[in-house]
Protein backbone atom coordinates (compact mmCIF):
# COMPACT_ATOMS: atom_id res chain seq x y z
CA UNK A 1 0.00 0.00 0.00
CA UNK A 2 1.25 3.54 -0.69
CA UNK A 3 2.81 5.13 2.36
CA UNK A 4 4.87 8.10 3.47
CA UNK A 5 8.56 7.66 2.80
CA UNK A 6 11.36 9.92 3.98
CA UNK A 7 14.54 10.00 1.91
CA UNK A 8 17.65 11.27 3.67
CA UNK A 9 19.85 12.81 1.00
CA UNK A 10 19.09 15.18 -1.89
CA UNK A 11 21.79 14.06 -4.33
CA UNK A 12 21.25 12.27 -7.62
CA UNK A 13 20.43 8.91 -5.97
CA UNK A 14 18.03 10.38 -3.42
CA UNK A 15 16.13 12.48 -5.93
CA UNK A 16 15.78 9.81 -8.62
CA UNK A 17 14.50 7.48 -5.90
CA UNK A 18 11.99 10.14 -4.81
CA UNK A 19 10.73 10.50 -8.39
CA UNK A 20 10.31 6.73 -8.79
CA UNK A 21 8.49 6.31 -5.48
CA UNK A 22 6.23 9.29 -6.14
CA UNK A 23 5.33 7.87 -9.56
CA UNK A 24 4.20 4.70 -7.76
CA UNK A 25 1.82 6.63 -5.54
CA UNK A 26 3.84 7.14 -2.36
CA UNK A 27 4.03 10.39 -0.41
CA UNK A 28 7.69 11.36 -0.34
CA UNK A 29 9.70 13.83 1.75
CA UNK A 30 13.36 14.45 0.90
CA UNK A 31 15.60 15.71 3.68
CA UNK A 32 18.81 17.36 2.51
CA UNK A 33 21.40 19.67 3.96
CA UNK A 34 21.75 21.77 0.80
CA UNK A 35 19.67 22.72 -2.21
CA UNK A 36 19.71 19.95 -4.87
CA UNK A 37 22.57 20.49 -7.30
CA UNK A 38 24.64 22.40 -4.73
CA UNK A 39 28.42 22.59 -5.22
CA UNK A 40 28.78 20.84 -1.87
CA UNK A 41 27.21 17.66 -3.22
CA UNK A 42 29.21 14.89 -4.89
CA UNK A 43 26.57 14.90 -7.64
CA UNK A 44 27.69 18.35 -8.74
CA UNK A 45 31.23 17.84 -9.90
CA UNK A 46 31.71 14.45 -11.53
CA UNK A 47 32.90 13.92 -15.10
CA UNK A 48 29.32 13.35 -16.25
CA UNK A 49 30.15 9.98 -17.84
CA UNK A 50 27.37 7.45 -18.47
CA UNK A 51 29.60 4.59 -19.51
CA UNK A 52 28.85 0.89 -19.87
CA UNK A 53 32.63 0.46 -19.77
CA UNK A 54 32.86 1.47 -16.11
CA UNK A 55 32.45 -2.16 -15.04
CA UNK A 56 36.20 -2.33 -14.33
CA UNK A 57 36.52 -2.12 -10.52
CA UNK A 58 39.08 0.07 -8.82
CA UNK A 59 40.34 -2.97 -6.92
CA UNK A 60 42.06 -5.31 -9.38
CA UNK A 61 44.62 -8.14 -9.21
CA UNK A 62 48.02 -6.90 -8.08
CA UNK A 63 46.57 -3.91 -6.23
CA UNK A 64 48.46 -4.85 -3.05
CA UNK A 65 51.76 -4.28 -4.87
CA UNK A 66 50.72 -0.73 -5.71
CA UNK A 67 49.80 0.46 -2.20
CA UNK A 68 53.36 1.67 -1.40
CA UNK A 69 53.29 3.66 -4.66
CA UNK A 70 49.97 5.25 -3.68
CA UNK A 71 51.48 6.29 -0.35
CA UNK A 72 54.69 7.68 -1.83
CA UNK A 73 53.53 9.28 -5.09
CA UNK A 74 51.32 12.33 -4.40
CA UNK A 75 50.97 12.97 -8.16
CA UNK A 76 49.60 9.55 -9.10
CA UNK A 77 46.02 9.05 -10.31
CA UNK A 78 45.16 7.35 -6.99
CA UNK A 79 46.73 8.42 -3.75
CA UNK A 80 46.52 7.85 0.00
CA UNK A 81 48.16 10.28 2.37
CA UNK A 82 50.36 8.36 4.85
CA UNK A 83 48.89 10.36 7.74
CA UNK A 84 45.40 8.91 7.16
CA UNK A 85 46.54 5.30 6.83
CA UNK A 86 45.77 4.34 10.47
CA UNK A 87 42.20 5.62 10.08
CA UNK A 88 41.41 3.71 6.88
CA UNK A 89 43.73 0.69 7.15
CA UNK A 90 40.91 -1.86 7.82
CA UNK A 91 38.91 -0.49 4.89
CA UNK A 92 42.00 -0.50 2.66
CA UNK A 93 42.75 -4.14 3.54
CA UNK A 94 39.24 -5.17 2.50
CA UNK A 95 39.46 -3.04 -0.64
CA UNK A 96 42.74 -4.67 -1.69
CA UNK A 97 41.35 -8.15 -1.02
CA UNK A 98 38.05 -7.51 -2.89
CA UNK A 99 39.60 -7.63 -6.36
CA UNK A 100 42.76 -9.57 -5.52
CA UNK A 101 42.12 -12.28 -8.11
CA UNK A 102 40.73 -12.23 -11.61
CA UNK A 103 37.78 -14.26 -10.41
CA UNK A 104 36.93 -11.68 -7.74
CA UNK A 105 37.34 -8.77 -10.14
CA UNK A 106 35.06 -10.51 -12.65
CA UNK A 107 32.43 -10.99 -9.96
CA UNK A 108 32.49 -7.27 -9.14
CA UNK A 109 32.30 -6.32 -12.82
CA UNK A 110 29.29 -8.60 -13.37
CA UNK A 111 27.53 -7.03 -10.38
CA UNK A 112 28.18 -3.49 -11.67
CA UNK A 113 27.06 -4.25 -15.21
CA UNK A 114 23.25 -3.98 -14.70
CA UNK A 115 23.62 -0.39 -13.52
CA UNK A 116 25.77 0.62 -16.49
CA UNK A 117 24.80 -1.28 -19.63
CA UNK A 118 21.86 0.94 -20.62
CA UNK A 119 22.45 3.89 -18.31
CA UNK A 120 22.72 6.51 -21.06
CA UNK A 121 19.33 5.47 -22.47
CA UNK A 122 17.77 5.40 -18.99
CA UNK A 123 19.01 8.92 -18.27
CA UNK A 124 17.90 10.17 -21.70
CA UNK A 125 14.39 8.90 -20.94
CA UNK A 126 14.45 10.52 -17.51
CA UNK A 127 15.75 13.84 -18.85
CA UNK A 128 13.02 13.91 -21.51
CA UNK A 129 10.44 13.14 -18.85
CA UNK A 130 11.44 16.17 -16.78
CA UNK A 131 11.59 18.47 -19.80
CA UNK A 132 15.40 18.77 -20.00
CA UNK A 133 16.47 16.40 -22.82
CA UNK A 134 19.45 18.60 -23.70
CA UNK A 135 21.21 17.61 -20.47
CA UNK A 136 21.88 14.03 -21.63
CA UNK A 137 24.03 13.59 -24.74
CA UNK A 138 24.28 10.17 -26.39
CA UNK A 139 27.23 10.67 -28.74
CA UNK A 140 29.45 7.92 -27.31
CA UNK A 141 32.68 8.00 -25.31
CA UNK A 142 36.34 7.59 -26.25
CA UNK A 143 39.24 5.99 -24.36
CA UNK A 144 42.42 6.97 -26.25
CA UNK A 145 45.90 5.46 -25.96
CA UNK A 146 49.28 6.71 -27.11
CA UNK A 147 49.86 3.55 -29.13
CA UNK A 148 48.57 0.02 -29.65
CA UNK A 149 51.00 -1.40 -27.09
CA UNK A 150 49.42 0.77 -24.37
CA UNK A 151 45.96 -0.46 -25.38
CA UNK A 152 47.09 -4.08 -25.29
CA UNK A 153 48.65 -3.57 -21.85
CA UNK A 154 45.10 -2.81 -20.65
CA UNK A 155 43.89 -6.21 -21.86
CA UNK A 156 42.36 -7.39 -18.58
CA UNK A 157 40.14 -4.30 -18.32
CA UNK A 158 38.93 -4.79 -21.87
CA UNK A 159 38.27 -8.48 -21.24
CA UNK A 160 35.99 -7.49 -18.34
CA UNK A 161 34.14 -5.12 -20.63
CA UNK A 162 33.77 -7.75 -23.35
CA UNK A 163 32.43 -10.32 -20.88
CA UNK A 164 29.77 -7.84 -19.78
CA UNK A 165 28.50 -6.97 -23.24
CA UNK A 166 30.29 -3.65 -23.76
CA UNK A 167 30.68 -2.72 -27.42
CA UNK A 168 33.58 -0.70 -28.79
CA UNK A 169 35.36 0.10 -32.04
CA UNK A 170 39.04 0.93 -32.39
CA UNK A 171 39.71 4.24 -34.12
CA UNK A 172 42.97 5.42 -35.64
CA UNK A 173 44.17 8.25 -37.83
CA UNK A 174 41.49 10.48 -39.32
CA UNK A 175 38.68 8.56 -37.62
CA UNK A 176 40.22 9.27 -34.22
CA UNK A 177 40.78 12.95 -35.03
CA UNK A 178 37.20 13.26 -36.28
CA UNK A 179 35.74 11.78 -33.08
CA UNK A 180 37.70 14.17 -30.85
CA UNK A 181 39.29 17.11 -32.73
CA UNK A 182 40.55 18.65 -29.49
CA UNK A 183 42.55 15.61 -28.38
CA UNK A 184 46.34 15.75 -28.46
CA UNK A 185 47.88 14.16 -31.56
CA UNK A 186 50.14 12.16 -29.20
CA UNK A 187 47.23 9.73 -28.94
CA UNK A 188 47.16 7.47 -31.98
CA UNK A 189 44.51 4.88 -31.13
CA UNK A 190 41.21 5.03 -29.28
CA UNK A 191 38.43 2.69 -28.18
CA UNK A 192 35.09 4.28 -29.03
CA UNK A 193 32.08 3.17 -26.95
CA UNK A 194 28.99 3.99 -29.04
CA UNK A 195 26.52 3.13 -26.27
CA UNK A 196 28.02 5.62 -23.85
CA UNK A 197 26.85 9.15 -23.19
CA UNK A 198 27.34 12.03 -20.82
CA UNK A 199 25.52 14.59 -18.74
CA UNK A 200 26.22 18.12 -19.95
CA UNK A 201 25.61 19.72 -16.55
CA UNK A 202 25.44 17.32 -13.58
CA UNK A 203 24.58 19.97 -11.01
CA UNK A 204 21.93 21.47 -13.28
CA UNK A 205 20.56 18.00 -13.94
CA UNK A 206 20.08 17.30 -10.23
CA UNK A 207 18.38 20.68 -9.79
CA UNK A 208 16.08 19.98 -12.77
CA UNK A 209 15.20 16.56 -11.36
CA UNK A 210 14.35 18.16 -8.02
CA UNK A 211 12.17 20.78 -9.70
CA UNK A 212 10.27 18.01 -11.50
CA UNK A 213 9.91 16.06 -8.26
CA UNK A 214 8.43 19.14 -6.58
CA UNK A 215 5.90 19.52 -9.38
CA UNK A 216 4.91 15.91 -8.84
CA UNK A 217 4.29 16.49 -5.15
CA UNK A 218 7.59 15.50 -3.51
CA UNK A 219 8.28 17.68 -0.46
CA UNK A 220 11.83 18.92 0.14
CA UNK A 221 12.98 19.87 3.62
CA UNK A 222 16.34 21.61 4.09
CA UNK A 223 17.66 20.46 7.45
CA UNK A 224 20.28 18.45 9.26
CA UNK A 225 18.85 15.24 10.63
CA UNK A 226 18.65 15.09 14.42
CA UNK A 227 17.25 12.33 16.61
CA UNK A 228 15.71 9.25 14.98
CA UNK A 229 13.34 6.92 16.80
CA UNK A 230 10.67 4.30 16.19
CA UNK A 231 7.18 4.75 17.58
CA UNK A 232 4.06 2.64 17.00
CA UNK A 233 5.27 1.21 13.70
CA UNK A 234 6.41 4.61 12.40
CA UNK A 235 9.75 6.37 12.20
CA UNK A 236 10.00 9.83 13.77
CA UNK A 237 12.78 12.02 12.37
CA UNK A 238 13.76 15.26 14.11
CA UNK A 239 14.68 17.86 11.49
CA UNK A 240 15.36 21.13 13.21
CA UNK A 241 12.11 22.47 14.67
CA UNK A 242 10.08 19.95 12.67
CA UNK A 243 9.29 16.30 13.23
CA UNK A 244 8.63 14.03 10.24
CA UNK A 245 6.65 10.84 10.78
CA UNK A 246 7.00 8.23 8.03
CA UNK A 247 6.42 4.58 7.27
CA UNK A 248 9.81 3.91 5.68
CA UNK A 249 13.18 5.63 5.53
CA UNK A 250 15.66 5.54 2.63
CA UNK A 251 19.23 6.50 3.56
CA UNK A 252 20.82 7.99 0.43
CA UNK A 253 23.06 10.52 2.13
CA UNK A 254 26.32 9.78 0.34
CA UNK A 255 29.35 9.70 2.60
CA UNK A 256 27.21 10.54 5.65
CA UNK A 257 25.27 7.30 5.14
CA UNK A 258 27.81 5.29 7.12
CA UNK A 259 27.34 7.51 10.16
CA UNK A 260 23.55 7.40 9.78
CA UNK A 261 23.59 3.61 9.41
CA UNK A 262 25.09 3.31 12.87
CA UNK A 263 22.01 5.06 14.29
CA UNK A 264 19.91 2.23 12.91
CA UNK A 265 22.25 -0.43 14.25
CA UNK A 266 23.92 -1.23 10.92
CA UNK A 267 27.50 -1.04 9.71
CA UNK A 268 28.34 0.20 6.23
CA UNK A 269 32.09 0.97 5.98
CA UNK A 270 32.52 4.01 3.75
CA UNK A 271 35.52 6.21 3.06
CA UNK A 272 35.72 9.30 0.93
CA UNK A 273 36.68 8.51 -2.65
CA UNK A 274 37.60 12.11 -3.28
CA UNK A 275 37.41 13.36 -6.82
CA UNK A 276 38.71 16.67 -8.16
CA UNK A 277 37.80 18.62 -11.25
CA UNK A 278 38.85 21.73 -13.10
CA UNK A 279 36.64 23.37 -15.70
CA UNK A 280 37.39 26.08 -18.22
CA UNK A 281 35.25 29.18 -17.82
CA UNK A 282 34.31 29.19 -21.52
CA UNK A 283 32.92 26.30 -23.61
CA UNK A 284 34.84 24.45 -26.33
CA UNK A 285 32.03 23.53 -28.74
CA UNK A 286 34.33 21.82 -31.26
CA UNK A 287 36.01 19.50 -28.76
CA UNK A 288 34.18 16.31 -29.82
CA UNK A 289 33.08 13.36 -27.68
CA UNK A 290 34.29 12.99 -24.08
CA UNK A 291 37.65 11.26 -23.66
CA UNK A 292 39.46 9.44 -20.86
CA UNK A 293 43.12 8.97 -21.84
CA UNK A 294 44.40 5.59 -20.74
CA UNK A 295 47.58 7.03 -19.25
CA UNK A 296 46.10 10.04 -17.43
CA UNK A 297 42.98 8.47 -15.89
CA UNK A 298 40.96 11.66 -16.11
CA UNK A 299 37.67 12.19 -17.90
CA UNK A 300 37.56 15.23 -20.18
CA UNK A 301 33.97 16.22 -20.95
CA UNK A 302 32.43 19.16 -22.82
CA UNK A 303 29.94 20.72 -20.40
CA UNK A 304 27.46 23.54 -20.92
CA UNK A 305 29.71 25.96 -19.05
CA UNK A 306 33.13 24.81 -20.22
CA UNK A 307 35.46 21.85 -20.70
CA UNK A 308 35.68 19.78 -17.52
CA UNK A 309 38.51 17.44 -16.51
CA UNK A 310 37.72 15.21 -13.55
CA UNK A 311 39.72 12.52 -11.83
CA UNK A 312 42.51 12.04 -9.28
CA UNK A 313 41.08 9.72 -6.66
CA UNK A 314 42.21 10.25 -3.08
CA UNK A 315 41.03 7.85 -0.38
CA UNK A 316 40.55 9.60 2.95
CA UNK A 317 38.34 9.69 6.06
CA UNK A 318 35.42 12.13 5.86
CA UNK A 319 37.07 14.70 8.13
CA UNK A 320 40.29 15.16 6.12
CA UNK A 321 40.75 18.52 4.40
CA UNK A 322 41.04 18.52 0.57
CA UNK A 323 44.35 19.03 -1.21
CA UNK A 324 44.74 21.97 -3.57
CA UNK A 325 47.62 20.18 -5.23
CA UNK A 326 45.28 17.48 -6.56
CA UNK A 327 43.30 20.04 -8.58
CA UNK A 328 46.54 21.39 -10.02
CA UNK A 329 47.49 17.87 -11.11
CA UNK A 330 44.15 17.53 -12.89
CA UNK A 331 44.78 20.83 -14.66
CA UNK A 332 48.25 19.67 -15.77
CA UNK A 333 46.72 16.45 -17.12
CA UNK A 334 44.08 18.44 -18.99
CA UNK A 335 46.78 20.46 -20.75
CA UNK A 336 48.51 17.24 -21.79
CA UNK A 337 45.32 15.73 -23.20
CA UNK A 338 44.02 18.95 -24.77
CA UNK A 339 46.92 21.27 -25.66
CA UNK A 340 44.57 23.99 -26.95
CA UNK A 341 43.44 24.62 -23.37
CA UNK A 342 46.78 26.33 -22.71
CA UNK A 343 46.54 28.71 -19.78
CA UNK A 344 42.79 29.18 -20.02
CA UNK A 345 41.06 30.34 -16.86
CA UNK A 346 39.56 27.47 -14.87
CA UNK A 347 37.50 26.87 -11.76
CA UNK A 348 38.18 23.92 -9.45
CA UNK A 349 36.14 21.63 -7.22
CA UNK A 350 36.47 18.68 -4.86
CA UNK A 351 33.77 16.23 -3.83
CA UNK A 352 33.67 13.17 -1.59
CA UNK A 353 32.02 10.10 -3.08
CA UNK A 354 30.93 7.27 -0.72
CA UNK A 355 33.07 4.23 -1.46
CA UNK A 356 32.66 0.71 -0.07
CA UNK A 357 35.65 -1.63 0.24
CA UNK A 358 34.25 -4.11 -2.31
CA UNK A 359 33.50 -1.49 -5.00
CA UNK A 360 29.75 -2.28 -4.95
CA UNK A 361 26.88 -0.12 -3.69
CA UNK A 362 24.86 -0.91 -0.58
CA UNK A 363 21.24 -1.22 -1.73
CA UNK A 364 18.60 -2.92 0.36
CA UNK A 365 16.89 -3.18 3.72
CA UNK A 366 18.44 -2.73 7.12
CA UNK A 367 19.16 -5.91 9.08
CA UNK A 368 18.30 -4.22 12.39
CA UNK A 369 15.70 -1.53 11.67
CA UNK A 370 12.45 -2.59 9.93
CA UNK A 371 11.34 -0.12 7.29
CA UNK A 372 14.82 1.34 6.72
CA UNK A 373 16.53 0.94 3.35
CA UNK A 374 19.97 1.96 2.11
CA UNK A 375 20.91 3.38 -1.30
CA UNK A 376 24.53 4.44 -0.96
CA UNK A 377 28.16 3.43 -1.52
CA UNK A 378 28.25 3.95 -5.29
CA UNK A 379 31.70 5.58 -5.25
CA UNK A 380 32.32 7.43 -8.52
CA UNK A 381 29.34 5.65 -10.16
CA UNK A 382 26.50 7.46 -8.38
CA UNK A 383 25.27 9.44 -11.39
CA UNK A 384 25.33 6.54 -13.84
CA UNK A 385 23.78 4.10 -11.33
CA UNK A 386 20.99 6.30 -10.00
CA UNK A 387 18.03 5.25 -12.22
CA UNK A 388 18.38 1.51 -11.59
CA UNK A 389 19.09 2.10 -7.89
CA UNK A 390 15.82 4.04 -7.65
CA UNK A 391 13.93 1.22 -9.35
CA UNK A 392 15.42 -1.44 -7.05
CA UNK A 393 14.62 0.51 -3.88
CA UNK A 394 11.05 1.17 -5.06
CA UNK A 395 10.59 -2.54 -5.86
CA UNK A 396 11.81 -3.50 -2.39
CA UNK A 397 9.51 -1.02 -0.67
CA UNK A 398 6.57 -2.16 -2.78
CA UNK A 399 7.32 -5.82 -2.13
CA UNK A 400 7.96 -6.58 -5.79
CA UNK A 401 10.71 -8.97 -6.84
CA UNK A 402 13.58 -6.91 -8.32
CA UNK A 403 14.44 -7.57 -11.94
CA UNK A 404 18.03 -8.54 -11.07
CA UNK A 405 19.82 -10.48 -8.35
CA UNK A 406 20.32 -7.93 -5.55
CA UNK A 407 22.28 -10.18 -3.20
CA UNK A 408 25.66 -8.62 -4.14
CA UNK A 409 24.42 -5.24 -2.89
CA UNK A 410 23.05 -6.43 0.46
CA UNK A 411 24.03 -3.83 3.11
CA UNK A 412 24.33 -6.65 5.64
CA UNK A 413 27.29 -8.20 3.83
CA UNK A 414 29.73 -6.11 5.85
CA UNK A 415 29.18 -8.24 8.94
CA UNK A 416 31.75 -10.63 7.49
CA UNK A 417 35.41 -10.02 8.19
CA UNK A 418 36.32 -9.93 4.50
CA UNK A 419 34.23 -9.47 1.34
Amino acid sequence: MPGHIAIIGAGIVGITTAIELRARGHDVTVIGRDAPGSRRDASFGNAGWLSPGSVVPMSTPGMWRKVPQYLLDPRGPLTIRPSVLPAIAPWLLRFTFAGATERRARRIAAALSPFLRDAAARHATLAARIGAPELIVQDGLLIPYRDRAAYEADAFAWSLRRENGVNWTLLEGEALRSASPGLSTDYTLGAFLPDGGHCANPGGYVAALAAHATRQGVVFHAATLGRVRARAGMWILDCGARQIACDQVVVAAGLNSGRLARRFGDRIPLVAERGYHVQTTTPMPTFGVPVMPGDLKIGVTPMQGGLRAAGQVEFAPRWRRPSRARAEIVRACLKIAVPDVGDASVTSWMGSRPSTPDCLPAIGPSRRAPGVFYATGHGHLGLVSAPLTAELIADMIDGRPPGIDVQPYDPGRFKRLLV
